[in-house]
């Protein structure tokens, strides 16, 4: 029996490294079907070296769904100021569902050098700074290797929207990933999809996997309690509210609403959280 991570999956075989830098490609045991329990990039797994057959996989500290991944320590949430212009609903959305599963999110902005209203950038960057995430930006120049440090010793994950820079950055951290990439579809106005399947790739001491680019996932909760509470700004400020379970939405005495209306949370972000409520209540009516 031996024990690795898997570092990619395709069309149902999975490639495990172990600690001695060996590779095996492997498929898992039928009884996997049965419990509906499917290997993902990121696991790490016990299997027989002889028969290729993934044994057992451990439990897992986290595991996202778009991408299919687990085990993740960060994710680089990459956004483009421009070209595709800045999709702040999509980064709200994937921070509470990074914050959920308790991940650290690093966001990276890109192509700074298309905008031309920087002052109004600058705002929206503080203020996702000031909740506590780091931010990078590329445009103008990149602190790579600071960016580097952070994969060491970690397995991390690129996602965000396609064509905003991902691949571009896993090639600058090693030429020898020689991963595609590609131009923007000015009549869509977004990226075209250049990675087609999860792999883990080694940067320094660490992982990094190159996800395919997507542009919607849905919540891994079903409740209006949850999804407050992955808001940092807004958890923050519940103990400040008239109800202890206030929702920030109808109730009075709230806080956060309050936060709103004097401008120290962005309306744009609670518009955003609004939105991602009423999603959320039809999941339930549909549900219940």
């Amino acid at each position: 029996m031996r024990r690795g991570i898997i570092i990619k999956s395709i069309s149902g075989e999975y490639r495990i490294t172990t600690p001695e830098g060996e590779f095996f490609d492997c498929k898992p045991r039928g009884l996997f079907r049965h419990q509906e329990e499917v290997p993902k990039v990121g696991d790490e797994v016990d299997f027989d070296e002889k028969t290729r057959a993934i044994i057992k996989i451990h439990p897992r500290r986290n595991e996202l769904d778009r991408p299919i991944i687990a085990n993740l320590d960060k994710v680089f949430l990459t956004f483009s100021v421009k070209e595709p212009d800045l999709n702040l609903n999509l980064l709200d959305r994937l921070l509470s569902i990074i914050e959920y599963n308790d991940i650290e999110s690093i966001i990276i902005f890109t192509k700074l050098d298309l905008l031309e209203d920087l002052e109004e950038f600058s705002k929206i960057e503080n203020y996702y700074r000031d909740l506590g995430y780091k931010t990078y930006t590329s445009g103008f120049g990149l602190p790579y290797e600071a960016i580097k440090a952070e994969v060491n010793d970690n397995i991390c994950c690129f996602a965000g929207q396609s064509g905003v820079g991902k691949s571009t950055l896993l090639n600058f951290f090693d030429h020898t990933l020689n991963l595609k990439t590609a131009d923007i579809s000015q009549a869509l106005g977004r990226g075209r999809h250049t990675t087609r399947h999860t792999e883990l790739l080694r940067v320094g001491t660490g992982w990094v996997a190159d996800t395919p680019g997507f542009g919607n996932v849905d919540f891994p909760f079903d409740d209006l309690l949850s999804l407050s509470h992955c808001f940092r700004e807004f958890f923050q400020s519940t103990a400040n509210c008239h109800y202890a379970r206030c929702l920030h939405l109808d109730e009075p005495g709230c806080a956060v609403k309050e936060l709103v209306n004097s401008n120290t949370i962005l309306s744009n972000r609670y518009e955003n959280y609004q939105s991602f409520a009423r999603e959320i209540k039809e999941i339930q009516k549909k549900k219940y």
